[in-house]
């Protein structure tokens, strides 16, 4: 028996709605010259990946125009909070710390990202009062 589709974007499809977002929106070939600045990929790749992706859900296919224009379905921010909900769940037990201290101990963070992470800790702490 076939397994269903994943609604999870695969790395390929990710980089398609990078390209999209940073776009807004786009056809398959301004996705495809897009995409050509950072690695090679085929114009009918590009295009039955933004296929599957319509199918899945995760693109939205203007059709009233020639050539139809393609935008993602969600923002970044909504893909990135599900992905980073789905990866929570799957490998840290639904533990957002134990998350939060791999990926600290992963990669050398910035002074401004450490701030940042200081600053919604801070925030965090004081709603819980």
């Amino acid at each position: 028996m076939a397994r269903p589709a994943s609604k999870r974007p695969t790395d390929t499809e990710l980089e398609i709605l990078n390209a999209l977002w940073e776009l807004g929106a786009g056809t398959v070939r301004e996705v495809h010259e897009h995409l050509s600045q950072q690695r090679d990929m085929g114009h009918t790749t590009v295009l039955k990946v933004m296929q599957i992706m319509t199918e899945k859900g995760l693109l939205q296919r203007d059709e009233s125009v020639r050539p139809q224009v393609f935008r993602a379905s969600r923002t970044q921010a909504q893909t990135q909070k599900a992905l980073v909900a789905d990866l929570l769940e799957r490998a840290f037990d639904g533990s957002p710390g134990n998350l939060v201290l791999q990926a600290l101990t992963s990669r050398r963070t910035s002074p401004e990202e450490r701030r940042k992470i200081q600053a919604l800790l801070d925030r965090h702490e004081k709603g819980r009062r």
